[in-house]
């Protein structure tokens, strides 16, 4: 049983990570901000909730005392507001996150666990494939830029304070409790504007690719591995698998039973069209990590939302 500092404990990830620990038998300090009233993940008394800012340094230390392991999922950002202005994502997400692992290596922490992001952060390479670990990094969009520059601190601080890492690039993970509106990850977007008769919008003509991969296989895949000697300290999270828009629509057509109404729009300059990971370094090492087809997926997540619904319609009656 390790003591783990998941920071991020209430977002969509962050959630489901907390239950995947508990599960496999970990006790967790669950950091995030004080205004987070409602707990996503499940109550359990291996669960200690620490209301904190990440960019607080005494709310940072105090969480840290007597953790082993901490799990960086805060992200101050989103891909589309650190395109408005990427000097939000220096001064927070990168400066704050070297604070983070000064203060990690002052406490003795084992390891730091980083999500960081799959596709964007390899960037435009003409590659066809799905990308590999050993790929070049050709970055375009300052979200993408920023987690391989924290990526980059990481190894920095393993080599000049011994602090050890594991770096995980997720690729696009979709379920229950991503905030469909915050207009982040099409899948919640596309199922919450069905539901509601409402036209999606896709970028292009619907050709663009990515891999889409269930988040409780992320989390459970998280889970069980954190604490190992890894052979590797960088691994791709992801299906291995590439759908495009047109595919997405299919089956969020089937699984709704609705008229799916669509409307396009241009795709932005620093979009790519295709990004999608090999995750065979992780399936050699520890087994297949994508469990869940996209399909049953998707009937989850469409389930949660209609859910969701139902709970607002109830309160407001």
């Amino acid at each position: 049983m390790a003591k783990t500092l998941v920071l991020g404990s209430n977002g969509f990830i962050g959630s489901h990570l907390v239950d995947s620990l508990v599960k496999n038998g970990h006790l967790v300090v669950a950091f995030d901000r004080p205004s987070s009233v409602k707990r996503l993940y499940r109550d359990n008394e291996n669960i200690q909730f620490f209301p904190g800012d990440f960019l607080n340094l005494d709310d940072l230390g105090t969480a840290l005392d007597g953790v082993e392991y901490v799990f960086h999922l805060v992200s101050t950002t989103t891909p589309a507001s650190a395109e408005n202005d990427p000097l939000i994502d220096i001064d927070t997400n990168i400066r704050g996150s070297v604070e983070l692992f000064k203060l990690c290596v002052e406490k003795g922490v084992k390891k730091v666990i980083f999500a960081s992001t799959g596709g964007a952060i390899y960037g435009y390479t003409g590659k066809i494939n799905s990308y590999k670990e050993t790929d070049v990094t050709r970055p375009v969009s300052p979200y993408a830029i920023g987690k391989l520059t924290i990526e980059n601190y990481l190894r920095y601080f393993n080599v000049k304070h011994g602090l050890k890492s594991l770096i995980l690039r997720i690729s696009n993970p979709y379920g229950e409790r991503q905030p469909f509106n915050r207009r982040q990850g099409v899948i919640p977007i596309f199922l919450e504007n069905v539901y509601q008769d409402h036209p999606i919008t896709i970028l292009g003509d619907g050709s663009m690719e990515r891999d889409y991969v269930y988040v409780k296989d992320v989390t459970n895949a998280v889970a069980s591995i954190f604490d190992k000697d890894t052979h590797e300290d960088l691994y791709n999270i992801g299906s291995g698998a590439a759908t495009n828009v047109n595919q997405l629509v299919d089956v969020v057509r089937e699984v709704s039973q609705k008229e799916v109404k669509i409307q396009h729009k241009e795709v932005p300059a620093t979009f790519m069209h295709r990004a999608v990971l090999d995750t065979s370094r992780y399936n050699n090492e520890f087994g297949e990590l994508a469990k869940t087809s996209l399909r049953d997926g998707i009937e989850m997540t469409y389930e949660y939302i209609k859910g969701e619904f139902s709970k607002v319609n109830n309160g407001n009656k």
